[in-house]
């Protein structure tokens, strides 16, 4: 669940890349505190055409 983030793609896809950058080693590390689904949170951004890359730490 995508509670208390941005319904916009766009939005949500500047707040979680910052959120990788500066406080997380990793996506499964955001989700687990964060307490997101991680395969939503993945449709939502795929649907802007950004995946998931562990290599860079962002959606990309």
């Amino acid at each position: 669940m995508l509670t208390g983030l941005p319904g916009d793609p766009v939005i949500l896809l500047s707040v979680i890349n910052t959120k990788l950058r500066d406080y997380y080693p990793s996506l499964d590390a955001l989700c687990d505190d964060m307490q997101i689904d991680i395969q939503e949170l993945s449709d939502k951004l795929d649907m802007i055409d950004y995946t998931y890359d562990a290599g860079r730490n962002q959606f990309v």
